[in-house]
């Protein structure tokens, strides 16, 4: 029986500095690791063509938030350079070593829609390739350090005994992840006999279990991985939700608390550490990722359908961000400023040589043009608005683009696809989203002359001369020479439709 404990901000911000240096140095390593474990197994098996050297009710009050924090820089590169989803994934299996429970019955239809097999008041689905989840409703029972739910039967109620493994990290088979075990009881008697432990907190509101840690860390994993999916569970209930956060990263918490406290009103639970027995009439564990950095309305669960749009619709409020829309019709009014165009200008690899020159061509086609390179310790309220300021986003492919999240509705973002091959992942990570937010998507796709690459390894090299033979060569030598040692050098003459384009798109508006 634990005190009652009220919803508010107070809670680990003492703990978080204590833990954080440690549990970041541990994080980098375990990106390093994972980048090199998963690179390797999906390498294609081809020749190399680059050659390299007693219940007590309580009103729903949690114990945990965390406070703000940053991610270092190296973890952000060391993340960016995981392979994306479709090159990452491998068929549902489990590789605990230990004699698998029984696999739920869920599978994809040949047509793509979610296929959900009911068991009682289980129902445990998969949305695609990514992401697996149970929602339970009934007497619901969370151990968390024992990383168990259990469904337990109403009296005089008769099902099938079940039980499911699931990941509650949005996607499967993520290195360091710790399953949660889901079990439907079969009967008041098999119930007897499993003996769940009474609860010790009842919660009237429900809850969504899911982990941090994966892939965090990158500003466009945070947003895709966890922040869209997070939204797409929680949005319903209209912050009477409980979050229960395995593996949880306090500085991750902290940084994103405009966003989860407006999904929740309550402090989130550290579940490895949570010795309460929580139960719940209602509760979700794991997140699911319809498809990279956006949402499939036909998937969102509720009545009301939500769309990539909606998410972004509701970064402005949680941001308290000024513009919904961007400037109309600026350019053909006199005494006006001019549509204001940001050009991320990235660090290190993937940069824009000669920025000041696209700038000025930017300046030539009318806009106001303005080149940051976004602190990855910037407080993200501090660069939603500033990015909510401008009506195109321009920049390479990488985390940066991620921004347009905070873009008004009706804006421009421009992707540099970076030479070698990279449309189809451009599109996927961005193009598809941007369209997917009401924003105006506009690709520029380098040319081989145009890339660092060309100076560096001359026209012979196959990474020059023949960019499907390096895909044919595995992940890790695309993201090694294509995402890791390219820059970019833009022809601003071949440059200035683009640039048109996305003005006369401002103009319709």
């Amino acid at each position: 029986m634990g005190s009652e404990v009220k919803p508010g901000r107070g809670g680990l911000r003492t703990w978080a500095q204590r833990h954080l240096n440690a549990g970041f140095v541990v994080g980098f390593f375990l990106v390093l690791f994972t980048y090199f474990v998963v690179s390797r197994q999906f390498a294609i098996s081809a020749p190399n063509a680059v050659t390299t050297n007693a219940p007590r009710r309580v009103a729903d009050k949690q114990v945990i938030r965390a406070p703000g924090d940053t991610e270092g820089e190296e973890k952000k590169r060391g993340q960016e350079w995981q392979p994306k989803a479709e090159e990452r994934l491998l068929p549902h299996q489990d590789t605990s070593g230990a004699v698998p429970a029984e696999e739920s019955p869920k599978r994809d239809d040949a047509d793509g829609k979610p296929f959900a097999a009911e068991t009682g008041k289980v129902v445990c689905s998969t949305h695609g390739p990514y992401s697996d989840t149970c929602d339970l409703d009934g007497d619901v029972r969370v151990n968390g350090t024992g990383r168990s739910v259990t469904l337990v039967p109403a009296s005089g109620q008769l099902s099938e005994r079940r039980e499911w493994k699931i990941q509650p990290y949005p996607r499967r088979h993520m290195l360091g992840m710790e399953d949660v075990t889901v079990t439907q009881l079969g009967s008041p008697l098999d119930a007897a006999a499993a003996a769940p432990a009474a609860c010790t907190v009842t919660h009237d509101a429900p809850a969504v279990l899911f982990a941090l840690g994966g892939l965090t860390g990158n500003f466009w994993h945070d947003f895709s991985d966890v922040l869209v999916p997070l939204f797409i569970a929680s949005r319903r209930f209209d912050g009477e939700v409980v979050f229960l956060v395995s593996n949880v990263q306090p500085w991750w918490l902290g940084k994103y608390e405009a966003v989860v406290r407006r999904l929740s009103r309550y402090d989130a639970v550290d579940l490895d550490r949570d010795t309460e027995v929580r139960c719940f009439r209602r509760l979700t564990v794991g997140l699911s990722l319809h498809k990279e950095l956006s949402i499939k309305p036909e998937w969102a669960p509720g009545s009301r359908r939500l769309t990539m749009a909606d998410f972004t619709a509701f970064l402005r409020e949680a941001y308290a961000l000024p513009r919904a829309a961007p400037a109309l019709n600026l350019a053909q009014q006199p005494g006006t400023r001019k549509p204001r165009l940001l050009i991320i200008h990235r660090g290190h690899y993937r940069r824009f040589v000669n920025v000041q020159e696209v700038a000025r061509a930017a300046e030539a086609a009318g806009f106001e043009a303005v080149v940051k390179d976004p602190r990855g310790d910037a407080p993200v309220a501090e660069l939603a608005r500033a990015v909510n300021a401008f009506d195109v986003l321009l920049g390479v492919h990488g985390a940066g683009l991620t921004n347009a999240v905070f873009l008004p509705a009706g804006a421009v973002v421009i992707q540099v696809v970076p030479y070698g091959n990279l449309e189809r992942m451009a599109r996927t990570d961005f193009g598809e989203p941007v369209a997917d937010m009401g924003l105006k998507y506009l690709e520029y796709s380098v040319a081989k002359e145009e890339s660092t690459l060309l100076e560096m390894l001359g026209p012979d090299h196959p990474v020059i001369k023949d960019p499907e033979s390096v895909h044919r060569s595995g992940w890790d030598k695309v993201a090694e020479f294509y995402l890791g040692k390219q820059d970019v050098r833009i022809n601003v003459t071949r440059f200035a439709p683009t640039l048109q384009q996305a003005m006369q798109h401002l103009r319709r508006q």
